[in-house]
């Protein structure tokens, strides 16, 4: 028969109430007091139940992490990093998808109001109000890759914009001007971020950005697979293309073969995020790396903070820096002019 809190105080000659100030490290114990007791919880191998002590503690040792969709490596990436840091905290993670849709958030949100302890959100479509009405102001807050500025909630936010700019400026460095590029969704603030960032590269180099090389895709294999067709039906055939996400690179990969050209002999390819897969490509994938596992990290780690009063006052906002990663799907090129034309020289 197992043990419960109240064996434990008999034993140990306490109350239950100092038995459960023991267990939950308060400092309101005198220490052989806590000796004493913490000795009879080994003898007897007693074990707290979850439940109760959520409810004494007023924890449910879960946090939730709420994000636009579950398919991909790079939403698998960020649920690995959040998952290791909650259970090195002995805490569990909650998943849900809010599938770009606000209904959907605000349901979410409703379902783990009082089942975590914090909540970490990643949507294109969350605002302040959503998060005001379904939230409590005592709960914890991060917020991943979101535009809000609110005195509330912490957020941290990718470098989109240097890291569309520098894979730019690598392109234009390898003789391409003639470069397509495949967007999100047209109001998704990263797609916004790493095309002003394509855009101020081009500028800087004197090359007028051209609308009609840009394509909108979804951040799927599928989008990017039919804007690479399209772009292939071009009369004058992009030497790049620079996809928004690895996932609409591959995509594009795919509907270039099928045409039979080569990458990266006839069309150059750079995607963004660099997820796991894209270094076992064939061509491996040069593309803008993310720290993805790390973003799930830290999230986990700012919730904390807040819980434990480790950061207190207005909320921070954090930067994260990007890099590339070089490989073999993009090529220098050299454009001469003869008889008018360009003409592409390996």
């Amino acid at each position: 028969m197992h043990s419960n809190i109240i064996d434990v105080a008999k034993k140990a000659g306490v109350s239950i109430a100092t038995v459960s100030r023991v267990i939950n490290e308060s400092d309101k114990v005198k220490p052989e007091t806590r000796k004493k007791v913490q000795a009879v919880i080994d003898e007897l191998k007693y074990t707290p139940n979850p439940a109760a002590r959520g409810l004494i503690m007023r924890r449910t040792e879960a946090i939730g992490l709420l994000l636009p969709d579950l398919h991909g490596e790079f939403f698998s990436e960020v649920i690995r990093g959040a998952d290791e840091a909650v259970q090195a905290k002995g805490y569990h993670l909650i998943v849900s998808s809010s599938h770009n849709d606000s209904k959907e958030i605000e349901a979410a949100l409703r379902f783990m109001r009082g089942r975590v302890d914090g909540i970490i959100v990643m949507s294109p479509q969350v605002n302040s109000d959503i998060l005001l009405a379904n939230l409590p102001k005592s709960v914890p807050v991060v917020l991943l890759n979101c535009r809000i500025s609110n005195p509330h909630y912490d957020t941290i936010m990718t470098d989109g914009f240097g890291g569309a700019k520098e894979m730019t400026n690598y392109l234009l460095e390898l003789g391409h001007t003639q470069i397509a590029v495949i967007t999100g969704g047209e109001n998704n603030i990263e797609s916004q971020e790493r095309l002003r960032g394509f855009h101020s590269a081009l500028t800087e180099h004197n090359v007028t950005p051209d609308r009609a090389l840009e394509f909108r895709g979804s951040f799927t294999e599928e989008s990017g697979y039919e804007a690479a067709r399209e772009i292939l039906r071009l009369n004058s055939r992009p030497t790049a293309i620079f996809a928004f996400n690895d996932s609409m690179a591959i995509g594009a990969i795919k509907a270039i073969r099928e045409e039979g050209l080569k990458i990266p002999d006839d069309v150059s390819v750079c995607g963004f995020d660099d997820i796991p897969v894209a270094k076992y490509l064939s061509p491996s994938l040069t593309s803008v790396a993310v720290p993805i596992h790390d973003l799930g990290v830290m999230a986990v780690n700012r919730v904390f903070d807040r819980l434990h009063k480790k950061t207190k006052g207005a909320a921070a906002h954090m930067f994260v820096s990007t890099t590339l990663s070089i490989r073999s799907s993009c090529k220098k090129i050299n454009i001469m002019l003869n008889q008018g034309k360009e003409e592409q020289v390996a």
